[in-house]
C-alpha cells in the first residue's frame, strides 16, 4: 500500500529500519549499558533509544549523580535517544489479586509492571514529573515506555495527557502525535533461568523469520542479556544480519521519518 505522494520505492526505503532499545538504564546500571553500547557499535548499531528510569528501584533519583547526568548528555550528542521508562520500574504487590494479575505483575515481570493498573492521577503526576526533571536537566523525551511494555488503559490516558509523542507495546508501536499505531512485535529475552534462556532463544530466532520482511525490526535488550554468551552471540547474529538491508536508528527518528499521509495501521503489519 504507497502513500499519496510518495512512491512506493521512497516509502520502503524510509520504513525498513531496526530499533536496538536498551531498558533499564540507571546509575546501577551505568556500567552494564555501556559494555552494550560497544558491543552493539561493533555489529553495526551506533545509535539506540535508551529507556532510562528515573528512580530505578527507589535508588535514589538518576539526574540527580552529575557523572550519570554528564554520561548521558554525552550519548545523546552522539545521536541516541533517551526515553522516559517508568518511574520506580517497580511495583507494590496487592491484597486479593486475580490469578490473572499475579501472573502478570509477579512472575512475568518480577514485580516490576509499575504502569499495569495505575490510576489515571497517579500516573500523570509520576509522568509529569518526570518529564519536568528531565527537561531541568537538558534532555527532552518524546517517547515513554512502561516497564515490561504494561501500561493499562488510565495510564495510557495520562501518557497522553502529559504530552508524550509515542509509547510501545510488546507488538506495536503506538504514535500518538500522529495518530497511528505500527504493528511490530519486538524480539526480547528473559534470562532469569536456563529454562527462560532456551525458550527465548528458540522463540527469537523463530520470531525473526517471521519479521523479516516488516518494514521495521524491532529488539530489546536488558543489560543481564550480555552476562549469557549464548543469548549474546544469536543477539549479534541478528543484529548483523538485520542491519545488511535495515537503518538502524531510534524511536524518534523513525517516527519523525516516517510520511504523515501514510495509514501505518492497516500499511505495517
Amino acid at each position: 500500500m504507497a502513500c499519496r505522494g510518495v512512491r512506493s520505492g521512497e516509502a520502503n526505503a524510509v520504513q525498513r529500519a531496526l530499533v536496538v532499545s536498551i531498558h533499564d538504564v540507571a546509575p546501577a546500571t551505568r556500567a552494564k549499558v555501556d559494555q552494550l553500547l560497544t558491543a552493539l557499535s561493533s555489529h553495526g548499531v551506533h545509535v539506540c533509544s535508551l529507556l532510562v528510569v528515573p528512580d530505578y528501584h527507589q535508588q535514589g533519583a538518576s539526574l540527580a549523580e552529575p557523572a550519570f547526568c554528564s554520561w548521558l548528555h554525552q550519548l545523546a550528542a552522539d545521536g541516541h535517544e533517551i526515553v522516559i521508562h517508568g518511574f520506580f520500574h517497580r511495583r507494590a504487590r496487592r491484597k486479593n489479586e486475580q490469578t490473572r494479575v499475579k501472573i502478570l505483575t509477579r512472575i512475568y515481570t518480577a514485580d516490576e509492571a509499575e504502569f499495569f493498573d495505575l490510576e489515571y492521577q497517579d500516573a500523570l503526576r509520576l509522568i509529569e514529573q518526570t518529564r519536568n526533571d528531565f527537561e531541568t536537566h537538558g534532555f527532552h523525551p518524546t517517547g515513554f515506555i512502561a516497564p515490561a511494555w504494561l501500561l493499562g488503559r488510565e495510564a495510557e490516558r495520562a501518557v497522553i495527557a502529559a504530552g508524550m509523542n509515542y509509547t510501545t507495546t510488546l507488538r506495536s508501536v503506538r504514535d500518538f502525535a500522529g495518530g497511528r499505531m505500527i504493528r511490530s512485535q519486538t524480539l526480547v529475552y528473559s534470562v532469569r533461568s536456563g529454562w527462560r534462556r532456551f525458550s527465548s532463544l528458540v522463540w527469537n530466532r523463530s520470531l525473526f523469520r517471521r519479521l523479516t520482511s516488516n518494514p521495521l525490526l524491532r529488539l530489546a535488550i536488558h543489560p543481564p542479556d550480555i552476562d549469557h554468551p549464548a543469548v549474546w552471540k544469536q543477539i549479534g547474529e541478528l543484529i548483523e544480519t538485520g542491519v545488511r538491508d535495515r537503518q538502524a536508528t531510534t524511536y524518534q527518528r523513525w517516527l519523525s521519518d516516517q510520511p504523515a499521509v501514510c495509514n501505518q495501521k492497516s500499511a505495517i503489519r
